[in-house]
């Protein structure tokens, strides 16, 4: 058999020491499958004396992330440090131009640095694998950088945030607001104590990125993709997606158009019966849509220790074989630069909910101004439940709930429409718009 492949770890969090378990825990499985073991021999971390819960003792400990990747003895890095900056990117950087293949779960360093990375990589005819850095344990970026090599992509979209997923299910089931249910996420260590990065939507453009770079062979632009989160919704937007037979998801959408690939990151309202609107709780799930074969829907863990941990161990086995491909899956040089296809382009149906005023032509006024953006609509209705009905009561002029669902029109037009509105007066506070996302 051939020599063990020899690991060297840089990164001790919840991922790492759950390597450290499946590499132990795995390691006749691995051997067998690979043609040789998997072990790791050094290790480092921020703090060396921090209890893990996994015994450590065995590993060689080194003194910092570049030394490692630099250590002769090592056969292939693994990152699992994160950040966009150093020390991640320079050991990174180190490795591969020491001819060592790289193993990394860092999103943030790949959707900043993943071009310059690929190339390094390809220069020096060693692999640079990520599985674990988008949807956790969802073989998404074996699937699109293999698994379908003969097919063109036209649409990849998904939910690739659990913490969101979580939050918004909660909303819907529980009936609780979305600062309960981001409390409650926190609590169960879901969501960090800044969550913006999660709720903004932020963390999802990054994956987004790199999934869009593998499906539509574009270099890596997470400023390319437009970018909004889901704390402004709420349990009234819930209660009329339920109605119009739709359930609300934050979405990355990456879809080929004439203008150019769009990107972009929003909540989205999604017909019930597609499969991604099953998708609860803490899940993730991409759907691929690719000429020649049915929409593919992969649904699994996004994040996680054990999850993550399987994609990066999944990444080492490939090693272990000697399977290397470009990085992107094709040469770094032939990645073409993002055509950023506007927003304000975008066509598509649209969830409308305002807050009308209860006066003589109001209704006349928004039909005008919706006409003249040429904007039709497929269905109107006006809402009042039991709190609103007696918080209105006695009060002229009180503000309606009026929920519009759009024919498909464009972004630019919707915007237009809506300004115009609430220059007229005739609605109170801002309008709420969530788009809406066709099988």
């Amino acid at each position: 058999m051939a020599e063990p492949l020899k690991v060297g770890l840089a990164g001790l969090g919840t991922v790492g020491t759950s390597v450290v378990r499946l590499l132990e825990d795995g390691r006749d499985k691995l051997s067998a499958r690979c043609g040789r073991a998997i072990e790791v021999v050094a290790i480092t971390a921020r703090a060396r004396g921090k209890k893990r819960g996994v015994d450590l003792k065995k590993y060689r400990w080194v003194g910092d992330p570049l030394a490692l990747a630099r250590d002769p003895s090592i056969d292939v890095l693994v990152e699992v440090i994160g950040g966009a900056g150093d020390p991640a990117k320079a050991a990174v950087e180190a490795a591969l131009a020491a001819g060592k293949p790289v193993v990394t779960a860092n999103k943030a360093l790949l959707a900043r640095h993943g071009q310059k990375l690929a190339a390094l990589a390809e220069r020096h005819g060693v692999a640079l694998n990520f599985e674990a850095a988008v949807a956790g344990g969802i073989p998404i970026i074996k699937t699109l950088r293999e698994g379908l090599n003969g097919n063109a992509f036209t649409r990849i979209y998904g939910i690739l945030n659990g913490t969101c997923n979580y939050i918004l299910s909660r909303m819907e089931h529980d009936r609780l607001g979305f600062e309960e249910c981001l409390r409650e996420a926190q609590r169960l260590g879901y969501a960090e104590a800044d969550p913006s990065f999660d709720v903004e939507g932020h963390d999802t453009a990054q994956k987004l990125s790199i999934l869009a770079s593998l499906a539509f062979g574009t270099k890596l632009d997470p400023h390319a993709i437009y970018v909004e989160g889901i704390s402004s919704i709420t349990l009234a937007d819930l209660d009329a997606a339920n109605g119009l037979g739709y359930r609300v998801k934050l979405l990355g959408v990456a879809v080929k158009t004439e203008a150019g690939i769009e990107q972009r990151v929003h909540p989205t309202m999604v017909p019930k019966d597609s499969a991604i609107a099953q998708v609860m709780g803490v899940t993730n799930a991409v759907t691929i849509d690719a000429e020649r074969v049915m929409p593919i829907t992969l649904v699994g863990p996004g994040a996680g220790g054990l999850a993550t941990a399987s994609a990066v161990v999944s990444d080492l086995a490939d090693i272990a074989r000697g399977v290397r491909g470009a990085p992107f899956g094709r040469p770094a040089s032939r990645m073409t630069a993002t055509r950023k296809a506007p927003m304000q382009h975008h066509e598509g149906g649209y969830y409308i909910r305002l807050l009308a005023r209860d006066r003589p032509g109001t209704a006349a006024t928004i039909a005008r101004r919706l006409a003249q953006q040429n904007i039709s609509l497929e269905s109107i209705v006006q809402r009042h439940d039991a709190a609103e009905k007696r918080a209105a009561s006695g009060r002229s002029g009180a503000p309606v709930p009026v929920i519009m669902i759009t024919y498909a029109t464009s972004e630019d037009a919707v915007r237009r429409a809506l300004s115009a509105v609430r220059r007229d007066r005739v609605i109170s506070g801002r309008p709420q718009v969530i788009r809406i996302e066709k099988n």
